[in-house]
């Protein structure tokens, strides 16, 4: 088990943060698709990734709290925690 933390610490340090961010972002559009809803990464400037909502998310009234509260927190604590989350 050793052998293989130490593997996936090394591998996680060759990754640049937009590979890390992306990565995220598509583990997290699995549970967005099980409600009827997508993401669409836009771009990614510096700390701040911007995101669309499609789908039942696009119009959902509870769309902000999922960028703030769902993306971006795991986002930080994955990545890097001054990450900022926008709306397109």
């Amino acid at each position: 088990m050793e052998i293989l933390r130490h593997y996936i610490d090394n591998f996680e340090k060759g990754r640049t943060k937009d590979e890390k961010i992306k990565a995220k972002l598509e583990e997290m559009r699995g549970m967005l698709q099980a409600d009827g809803g997508d993401l669409e990464l836009v771009s990614i400037v510096d700390k701040t990734v911007t995101l669309r909502l499609r789908g039942a998310c696009g119009s959902c009234p509870h769309a902000q709290v999922t960028l703030k509260q769902g993306i971006e927190r795991a986002l930080r604590e994955a990545v890097d925690p001054e990450i900022v989350v926008e709306r397109a």
